[in-house]
């Protein structure tokens, strides 16, 4: 009996989500799914009761380490893994969703969600953010991530994406690890010659914004890049 219990305990949510959509199902019965299967002493849907009652709200689990969940009884390294990797899918699935319906309208509000991806970031990270005839964001990619003693990138590598998302214009942003957000020599050289390799394609370079974990520089507010 208890073996045939277990095992509807087991397929009940997932033939509920078959039925009724995952949207009806219930965050215990999500995570049911995801962990599939129990312990000796306790099915599956007991054991995602008890990780849900862990945490005050669904973000929580995100500040959990691997080793945190392992600690909550019946969640091994393997589970605490596709948690992990579950969340951060859900992360960047919801980004992305953000990124599409998003209009540029201007560099300050980019540019701090900018300071708050990458401004803390202790070595160089080079984003393109590529855009469509209405400014709205078509695709996000990190092309360089190095060190402040190497140049950040070729206009080439930047711009094979640009012509590969067929996008209209694109807006560079770079993070100074020191938080000094001015443009050194280097940084407006550079962007002289991306903008140059731009025109070339018929792409427009919008902007090239330098940012820290508190502050942003502009090349386009300060008319550095007209």
């Amino acid at each position: 009996m208890y073996k045939v219990s277990f095992q509807e305990e087991k397929l009940l949510p997932r033939e509920r989500l078959l039925e009724v959509g995952a949207e009806r199902l219930s965050n215990q019965e999500l995570l049911a799914i995801l962990l599939r299967t129990g312990t000796r002493n306790q099915p599956v849907s007991v054991l995602s009761n008890h990780l849900l009652s862990k945490v005050t709200s669904l973000a929580m689990l995100r500040e959990l380490s691997i080793t945190e969940l392992q600690e909550l009884a019946g969640i091994g390294q393997v589970k605490a893994i596709e948690i992990k990797a579950m969340i951060e899918l859900g992360s960047r699935i919801n980004q992305s969703a953000l990124l599409a319906e998003t209009q540029i309208v201007g560099s300050e509000l980019l540019a701090r969600r900018m300071m708050q991806e990458i401004g803390s970031n202790k070595q160089e990270h080079l984003v393109a953010i590529y855009l469509d005839t209405q400014n709205k964001i078509i695709s996000q990619r990190t092309i360089f991530i190095g060190s402040v003693n190497r140049s950040i990138a070729e206009p080439r590598e930047i711009l094979h994406y640009a012509v590969k998302s067929m996008a209209t214009s694109l807006i560079i942003v770079h993070n100074h690890p020191s938080g000094f957000v001015q443009p050194s020599q280097n940084d407006l050289a550079f962007t002289e010659k991306l903008k140059k390799s731009c025109e070339i394609l018929g792409l427009i370079l919008l902007d090239h914004l330098i940012v820290g974990k508190s502050n942003y520089y502009s090349l386009r507010e300060e008319h550095q890049l007209d």
